[in-house]
């Protein structure tokens, strides 16, 4: 029966996906399972993994939000030039509490329009991509910002550990940030699982009147999922700077449909209503994987989109099948003849 379970879930298939592409790169390379790639690996999925987790709470309620790297990058600039301007020479905590103030604040922002107005998400986050691009690029002159304060810029490269690789002699740094990633996992997941808001999140996905008649206040769970979004994707963006030591304006924008992407491939419902943070979090590994591992194979880094393209592509198609399959009417009689 445990083996019937797993095979149904496509949490297993992502996994023995991401098992057989780590097999042919080792064998491609023999660079793969070195304790540095590893831990290249494990830094390089900070950032994304952290975002994924966003956009995959957004996709689960049945909207989509393409305005997460945008929001993220508004938020880390603002933060950053502010400090920068007043010298700033403390540790973290002002930094923390910055961006997550703005992150919230801009979080709202959607969650209004969308839960106040019954907007599309899609609609409503595309358009509030443009206002805070627009905004940190017009009103704010946003230009590259070679220093970072200390404080931040230490923590950005601060290790847990270093892996060393004895046959090429390289080294890589587990960053501390990686905790970040790993605490906010266990925090959303104990949200998803234990709460009346992670429950909301399921049921609006699956049919939002339905939820309203349920008795889950929609509104307030849609306005408070946008202000938890905006908070981690720009705690995603300050570690980004931090690991960087330079903040750039735009160099994380563009990033939304590679983050969708890897939820969607770990079995998210692109419908919303199914999905699971285990599944996200291989889906974000295999997009990872990919983006990294190409230099290892001899593959050159065009032809990074094409895989990522076909990556949507797939995933989007497997998710848009499960829908189908799942409202077919023929496989409901026969569940109810079975029973």
């Amino acid at each position: 029966m445990l083996v019937k379970k797993l095979m149904r879930q496509n949490e297993t298939y992502i996994f023995f996906v991401i098992v057989l592409l780590a097999f042919v790169i080792q064998a491609r390379s023999g660079q793969f399972f070195t304790p540095n790639n590893i831990v290249d690996l494990a830094s390089a999925l900070v950032v994304p993994g952290l975002m994924a987790i966003g956009a995959f709470m957004v996709i689960i309620s049945g909207g989509i939000d393409v305005s997460f790297p945008a929001l993220a990058s508004l938020s880390i600039y603002i933060t950053t030039s502010t400090l920068l301007d007043m010298n700033y020479q403390g540790g973290m905590l002002l930094p923390i509490v910055m961006v997550c103030v703005l992150g919230a604040l801009f979080g709202a922002v959607n969650g209004f329009l969308i839960a106040q107005f019954n907007l599309p998400p899609l609609i409503v986050t595309l358009g509030m991509s443009s206002v805070f691009r627009g905004f940190m690029q017009g009103a704010l002159n946003s230009r590259q910002l070679a220093t970072i304060p200390e404080g931040m810029s230490s923590f950005g490269t601060s290790a847990l550990f270093v892996a060393q690789n004895r046959t090429s002699g390289l080294s890589s740094r587990m960053p501390v940030s990686f905790l970040i990633l790993i605490v906010v996992l266990i925090i959303i997941f104990f949200v998803l699982k234990y709460t009346m808001f992670g429950r909301g999140l399921y049921a609006i996905g699956g049919n939002e009147t339905s939820a309203r008649r349920a008795g889950f206040n929609v509104w307030k769970i849609k306005f408070l999922l946008y202000v938890i979004v905006g908070v981690i994707a720009s705690l995603a963006g300050l570690i980004r700077v931090c690991m960087m030591t330079q903040c750039h304006p735009t160099n994380m924008l563009g990033m939304e449909m590679m983050i969708i992407a890897g939820v969607v491939l770990g079995g998210t419902a692109i419908t919303g209503g199914t999905g699971s943070l285990t599944g996200c979090m291989f889906g974000t590994i295999l997009i990872v994987m990919v983006q990294n591992s190409l230099i290892l194979m001899g593959i050159p880094t065009f032809w990074q989109g094409v895989f990522l393209g076909m990556l949507i592509i797939i995933g989007t198609g497997i998710s848009a099948y499960q829908v189908v399959r799942a409202n077919d009417p023929a496989r409901k009689n026969l569940g109810r003849a079975r029973l």
